[in-house]
């Protein structure tokens, strides 16, 4: 059975601290933290994976799939915007 989280065996992250991706804040010294993680996700072979089990399982803290809680909160307004936008266009 598959689970959401079986991307995680290849993730670059696997044997990092995971605090590094949960940053507190998002300024300063935790902005920095967030570069840092960020970085890491771009090494990774299963980011989109990451960012998709991210999204779909309401991760609301942490570096998920390259992007910051406040990336993620923008992507999901984006997506909700274009919905709404593409079903009063077919009204």
């Amino acid at each position: 059975m598959s689970s959401a989280f079986d991307w995680r065996a290849k993730a670059a992250c696997r044997d990092k601290d995971p605090e590094l991706f949960f940053p507190v804040g998002n300024t300063g010294a935790a902005y920095q933290q967030i570069e840092e993680a960020k970085a890491v996700c771009r090494t990774c072979e299963v980011i989109d994976a990451c960012l998709k089990c991210a999204l779909d399982t309401n991760q609301d803290y942490g570096v998920w799939g390259g992007l910051s809680e406040d990336e993620r909160r923008a992507l999901k307004r984006r997506a909700m915007r274009a919905r709404r936008t593409q079903a009063m266009q077919q009204s």
